[in-house]
């Protein structure tokens, strides 16, 4: 059975629930609580599992991965049906630059264990901290609106008019933009894609409130 070991508000293991349900995959949810005082990425049974302490990890058969990026392109070779790359070097060269300003400058700069270093080592308020997550989303936005509203390969969705690959990483970092209320005016573009994200049974099941984990208000 596929193990997928998260946190609900993960946004790299939202990534990897988004792709599953895109590829028709059922998996076993394993919740890792990563909240401050419990810390469970940091019990040794599941150091035991990943070392590293952080979510997502998959377990598919024989094949055990950490980092999401790793795991959206196992999967994409594994499970080749409904591909999230488009055909072609070009297409597919434009849908990983997309994804790279997502993960490469975004989410490190506003990862939880680089918040908590603001807080803890560095002293940081909550309004300082806040003020920093933002910073670094509104400024991945900017770059993600200019390159999807310039292009031409831009349709309903981030590349064409399938979703793929680059929504998957775009779309946990409008839910974490939303609850850290980054104004969201300025990127109309980005805003358009996520609605229509959010008409997709893969997107909707896959959003923190749907976790098994998730707090039940």
């Amino acid at each position: 059975m596929r193990k997928l070991f998260g946190y609900f508000r993960s946004s790299a293991a939202y990534r990897v629930r988004i792709a599953l349900g895109l590829k028709g995959l059922e998996y076993e949810h394993a919740g890792v609580n990563l909240l401050p005082g419990i810390s469970e990425q940091k019990a040794d049974a599941y150091r035991g599992l990943n070392p590293q302490g952080r979510v997502p990890y998959l377990i598919d058969g024989d094949i055990s991965l950490s980092q999401s990026s790793a795991i959206l392109e196992y999967l994409e070779e594994a499970y080749p049906k409904s591909a999230l790359l488009p055909v072609g070097l070009a297409a597919r060269a434009r849908v990983r630059q997309l994804c790279s300003i997502v993960a490469s400058d975004i989410h490190p700069l506003n990862n939880l264990s680089v918040l908590t270093y603001l807080k803890t080592e560095l002293g940081q308020d909550d309004d300082a901290v806040n003020t920093w997550y933002r910073h670094w989303i509104s400024e991945g936005f900017s770059a993600l609106e200019y390159w999807l509203a310039a292009s031409k390969n831009t349709g309903r969705f981030c590349h064409g008019d399938t979703p793929g690959l680059a929504d998957v990483y775009l779309v946990p970092q409008l839910y974490n933009a939303r609850r850290f209320k980054v104004p969201l005016e300025g990127f109309p573009t980005i805003a358009r894609i996520d609605s229509a994200c959010s008409e997709i049974a893969a997107f909707r099941a896959a959003t923190p409130e749907n976790q098994p984990d998730a707090p039940k208000l």
